[in-house]
């Protein structure tokens, strides 16, 4: 049963990021496209991460250790909370949040709920999502094809969308960024 529960969420992963690649595209009250290509970049980098990933099935001796059914809970913790997280943040930014950089006409700083801690809480859900992604393909090549290269990814991403919202929301995210972490609280 735990088997098909976590087919179930490592499919419902790319079908949910495709979803949010269609519909939450930058559109109307854009004072600023400022992607610069992250986004493309970031899509190819998971697909290439995903076929090294299912690729890597038929090398041997690259196993995680540990048995199959704690390894099976381990993807499936990291997947759903981290899906969890990323919506909450998607959620939360309401209007604000688009899959491509952009600065909206009357952007305001959204720094309540999971953005009190840190200032890219759906990245840090994404980045468990893809290590619990990681897990479930059960060798050391997957996990660190789906983790590391969109890992590189998303940090190049984070200083263009910083870099932004800082030009932006002048002082306000300023401030924002020197009482707040990245991805994780209190470290980075």
């Amino acid at each position: 049963m735990a088997s098909v529960v976590l087919w179930a969420v490592v499919l419902l992963f790319p079908a949910s990021e495709i979803a949010l690649a269609v519909m939450r595209r930058a559109r109307r009250g854009i004072l600023q496209h400022l992607d610069e290509g992250s986004m493309g970049t970031l899509w190819l980098v998971i697909l290439c991460g995903v076929g090294v990933a299912v690729a890597s099935q038929w090398i041997g001796g690259l196993g995680l250790p540990g048995p199959r059914w704690l390894l099976q809970g381990l993807a499936l913790l990291l997947l759903v909370s981290g899906l969890v997280l990323r919506w909450i943040a998607i959620l939360s930014l309401g209007r604000f949040f688009t899959v491509d950089v952009a600065i909206h006409d009357q952007h305001v700083l959204v720094d309540k709920g999971v953005y009190r801690y840190v200032r890219h809480p759906s990245y840090t859900g994404l980045l468990m999502a893809f290590a619990g992604l990681g897990v479930f393909f059960d060798n050391w090549l997957g996990l660190c094809a789906v983790t590391l290269p969109v890992a590189a990814a998303l940090l190049s991403r984070i200083r263009k969308e910083e870099a932004a919202l800082l030009d932006g929301l002048g002082a306000a995210y300023a401030a924002y960024c020197s009482r707040t972490k990245r991805l994780l609280p209190g470290i980075y």
